[in-house]
This record gives C-alpha cells, structure tokens and sequence, in this order.
C-alpha cells in the first residue's frame, strides 16, 4: 500500500536486481573509499604481511629467471665457440627452480588473497546485513528492495574482486614494470629508447579507444537490462496477456528489445575487439625494433656517446632484453583495464558504504521506561505529521481509545489511516502533538517493549521459507505445537493444515507461493494470535479471504481480543459494524467518530461511503 507523500513505497517487492551503475569518484571520494578499505585488510596483519612477502619474493623470483636464460645462452668457451653444457644445464636447472618457486608462491598467494577476501567481505556482509535491521522503516518506504539487494549482492561481490584479484594484479604489474625496467636499464640503456616511441602509442591508442568505447558497454548494459525486465514483466503476466489474446504485440515489442540490445552487444565488442590485436601490433613492432636494434648493436660492440661508454651486448644480452621488454609492456597495456575495473569496484564499495553510513533508528531517550502490564489505553492529541515535510498527511488528529475496544479507522484511499498506524507502531514520529499509551507519551518509552505491546495483521501478509509450524510459532518464542494448533483452529485453518501430506511439517516456499493468498492470510492472522500482547492491529487483515471465512474468523477474533484495544483498518465496512467507534477519516482529518448505527442516522460522509459498496 503505497503511503500517501511518500516519494515511493517498494517494500515487499522485488525489483530487477541489476548492477547499479558505475558513478565516477573523484579523487579525493577514492582516496576515502580506499582508506576506509584498508581498516578492513589491516584487521588482518599476519595475513596482510605475508601476502605482501609472497608477492615481492614470487615476482622477483621470476625477474631473475630470465636473466638466467641469457646466461645459458652465453655459455660459450672463449675463444673456441663451443658450448659449455655443464654451465648451460646448470643455469637451465636453476631457472626451472626459480619459475617452480615463483608459481608455488604465486599458487600460496591466491589462495592467501581468496581466504582475506573473503574474511573482509563476511565482515563488509554481515555489518551491512546488521545494520539493515537498526534503519527505520522510513529508508525502506523510499528505498527499491532490489536497490538494497543489489547492494548486498552485486557491489559486494564487485569489491571481493577487486580484493582478490585486481589490487594484487596492480601490485604485481608494478613490481614486473619496474623489475624489468631497471633489469633492461642494466643491459642497455640505448635499446630502452625503442619503448619511448611504441609505450606512448599504446597508452594513448588504449586511453582513446576505451574513451570512445565505454559508451557502448554502457548502452550494452541498459539494453540488455532493458530487455531482461521486459521479460521478466511479460512472464509474470502471462494469464493476462493469454485473456486479452496478446501474444502477437509481446512477441513484436520483444523482438524489438532484442534486435536492439543484440545491436548495441555486437557494437560494443567490435570496436572493444580492437584494442587487443592493435595492441599486440605495437608490443610486436617494439620486439622487432629490439631485435633489429639489438642485432646492429652486437655487431658494432662496444662503443661510446658523449664520453658514455656502453659494453658491447652478447646474444644472451638480447635474448634478455627481449624478454624483460615482453614483461614491461604487457602490465603497462593491461593497466588500463584494471584500473577501470577498479574505478568500477571504488564506486561499489562507496554504494555499501554509504547503506551502513545511513542514520540509523534513533535511540531510545535516556530515561525511556519499560511498557509493562499493558491495559491498551491509547489517546492521540493534536497530531501532525507528513511523510514528507512539504505535504502534511495527519492534520490535528486526536482520539481516545479506551481500553479493551475495537477503533475501526476507515476512509477513502489515501486519507492516512495506516499513517496512524506507523505513528502507534513508532515506525515514525510526528513533527506536532502527542501519542500516549497507558499515559505515557510514547517518545518515553523504549521502542521494543512498546511494539511488543502490538500484535500486527497486515494486508501484505509475509511468509517465510520454513515449515507451517515455524511460521506461527513465529508469533511467540518457544511456542509450544499445542500453543500453535489452537491459534490455528482459532484462525480456522487447521483443517486445511491437517490435510496436507505432512501437516505441520509441511514446508512453505519462499513467501509461500505454494499455497493460496486467502491460506497465507489465514497463516498470518494465526501467527499474530499467539503473542499476549495488550493490543491488536488489523490492516486489511481479511481482505484475502472469502466472506464466509471472514466471519468466523471475526468471530475468533472477538473472542482472542477480550480485554484488548484493536484498531481495524478495513475498506469494506460491513467488516466494521461492531466496532465500538469507527473514526472516519479524510484527508488526514477525522470528521466523523461514533458507532456504525449513529453515524448511518448523521447521513455524513460514513453513511455515503458504505452506501458505496452497494452501488
């Protein structure tokens, strides 16, 4: 029931769960998002460290491989061009060694990185799944559940990632870039001059085709999404569709969707295809300047520059250079790449963090005192309140509800009587007047004993994936199976539970679709029967049930609520007639109060709207 004010009301439903889209962070918003990643990694030290040492000795490992190779390579007896196989067998082992250490570590350090990550993400899960259950109910009026879900999903799952792999494919990038630089520097600084002209060319080919291409991927996406919440729309109404004989127009406008988002997939990874090969044309344009270099380089041996001079370069001189050039250039390309994905996981984890950064319920007031031993006397005096501060849904609303009797509040859609049950439940605060319960004004009591002093019917009944029996037991702690067949018999739904293959075993699908909407109802009302609380509120509580059922089910109920004040909100108002007072209610003002009989003889606006039914 969407709450009149309120910019939307999503609770209950399910939303596409889709990624929420990438937003750009600047600087600073990365710098804070970072930091405040890193207070989850320090959490963990040992693990921290040795991941750090696994990954330094794992790639300088394999820096020094290669250096190994060209050894081999130059293990020629001077002067007689033979080769020593001793030395070239040695060197070989020792290379087979150090690759064999270097993927035993790296081997360790992915396994090491996949445990942290996880440990961090438990921990990112959990405080977000905890702190979920601390927001008012006010963030879940104006929040998509599927927003929430994706939050907890997608985003999270986007930061584990980035945890276990891009951060450490920066970290080991860095390390092989500037191992192979400095290695390549040794062996000659002339043959590093090539990279000056083919690094530029691909940074800046990549740099501007990513420009150009990250547009594409976007449009990608909301096609695809596009096309994935059609489906889902059109799948969810097929009984519809069939009865209005619709299958032709569907089947049209889907093969619009899809020709659309297969258009916008195949543009996206054309030109994205673009980018590997040109990008290996470069890397192999700058090996074939190396080798052709390199080859001038050794037949001119040493020579000198400006009073510089460099060594003459061997065979194994270039083989390494070579190689280590395959080991710079490579990282460099792909760092692109990853640092979009990582912008990608910074602007998720800004996402999680900003849901457990949300103000949390406030807290009790300091010298909030228990509800205990509730009579049900509930006075409202002068009440103001809007969901919004721009539109004022309650306008001076008061009443008095004395203990043990039945408020009926009924009106028109819209007229804010379930609003006065988000004020008595103290889901919401009104911004004028006062709510007191036994005489206490409810700002002074703490908010869970005075919703234990509640018991909830509502409209949208809400089941949970478990057996029957959990289901109602739900109502009170340690209810004993005696305790949940009476409530069950007082609801009159436990013939129908005994009839089933395993009665109070019987296992509930999610929500439990598996059963009737007027069963689910039944369930839920049973549920509510269990607690012994003071007061009871009814929120369409029967309006999935047949009139029959209603009314034994009203009959029930008159019994369970002796000595309890209920407020019954109900659209049908033959439900109501017995109520001891029926507030009418419009737009947000209360302008009738009585019995049914006294104001169908004032011939207002009650007497009006249950002539209506009839109509």
């Amino acid at each position: 029931m969407n709450r009149p004010g309120m910019p939307g009301n999503n609770r209950g439903k399910m939303s596409n769960v889709s990624a929420a889209p990438d937003v750009k962070l600047d600087k600073g918003a990365r710098i804070r998002v970072m930091r405040r990643l890193f207070t989850y990694v320090i959490r963990y030290p040992g693990m921290l460290i040795s991941a750090l040492l696994l990954m330094l000795c794992s790639n300088l490992l394999s820096l020094i491989a290669p250096r190994l190779s060209g050894l081999a390579i130059d293990a020629i007896e001077p002067g007689k061009g033979a080769v020593v196989f001793d030395e070239v067998f040695f060197y070989c082992a020792l290379m087979l060694v150090f690759y064999a250490l270097s993927a035993l570590m790296s081997y360790l350090l992915a396994t090491l990185m996949i445990h942290l990550s996880q440990r961090i993400i438990y921990t990112m899960r959990k405080q977000v799944f905890d702190h979920l259950t601390e927001l008012p109910v006010g963030y879940f009026d104006r929040t998509a559940t599927g927003e929430i879900i994706s939050h907890i999903s997608y985003d999270i799952d986007t930061v584990n990632a980035s945890l276990s792999h891009d951060i450490l494919q920066i970290c080991t990038s860095v390390i092989t870039v500037f191992g192979s630089l400095g290695m390549m520097i040794s062996i000659s600084p002339v043959l590093l001059l090539v990279f000056v002209v083919t690094v530029p060319i691909s940074i800046i080919f990549t740099k501007y085709k990513t420009k150009k291409i990250r547009p594409l991927f976007k449009l990608r996406s909301a096609k695809l999404g596009e096309l994935n919440g059609y489906a889902e729309e059109m799948l969810s109404g097929q009984k519809t569709i069939k009865a209005y004989n619709r299958e032709a127009v569907i089947i049209s406008r889907f093969d619009e969707r899809n020709t659309a988002a297969v258009n916008a997939y195949y543009n996206a990874e054309y030109q994205g295809s673009m980018i590997g090969p040109t990008v290996n044309f470069v890397n192999n344009l700058s090996l074939s300047l190396i080798s052709t270099f390199g080859a001038i380089l050794y037949m001119i041996g040493a020579f000198s520059i400006g009073g510089i001079h460099f060594a003459a370069l061997s065979l194994g001189d270039i083989s390494n250079f070579i190689q280590y050039s395959r080991r710079f250039s490579g990282p460099i390309n792909e760092m692109a790449n990853i640092f979009s994905e990582l912008q990608s996981a910074m602007a998720a984890a800004e996402r999680v963090f900003r849901l457990i950064d949300e103000e949390p319920e406030p807290v009790d007031a300091e010298n909030a005192v228990e509800l205990n031993d509730v009579r049900g006397h509930v006075k409202l005096e002068h009440v103001r309140f809007g969901y919004v501060p721009e539109r004022t849904i309650l306008h001076d609303f008061t009443f008095d509800a004395k203990p043990g009797k039945i408020i009926a509040i009924v009106g028109p859609t819209g007229a804010g009587k379930t609003t006065v049950i988000n004020l008595l439940m103290r889901f919401y605060d009104p911004q004028a007047g006062k709510i007191f319960i036994d005489g206490e004004e409810i700002r002074d009591l703490t908010r869970t004993s005075l919703r234990l002093g509640f018991t909830m019917v509502l409209q949208d009944t809400w089941l949970f994936h478990g057996t029957i029996f959990e289901n109602i037991a739900y109502g009170k702690e340690n209810a004993t199976m005696e305790e949940v067949v009476a409530a069950a018999k007082a609801a009159h739904i436990h013939s129908y539970i005994e009839h089933l293959p395993d009665g109070y075993n019987t296992v509930l699908s999610d929500d439990g679709v598996n059963i009737s909407k007027g069963q689910k109802q039944l369930i839920t009302i049973a549920r509510a029967m269990l607690p012994k609380a003071g007061m009871l509120i009814l929120d369409e509580a029967t309006s999935n049930v047949d009139s029959r059922t209603e009314v034994q089910i009203q009959e029930a109920m008159y019994r369970l609520m002796e000595n309890k004040t209920c407020f019954v909100i109900a659209h049908r108002l033959s439900t109501v007639q017995n109520a001891d007072t029926i507030l009418v209610v419009r737009d947000g003002r209360i302008v009738e109060n009585g019995s049914h009989d006294e104001l169908m003889e004032a011939k207002g606006f009650y007497y009006t709207l249950y002539n209506a039914q009839f109509d």
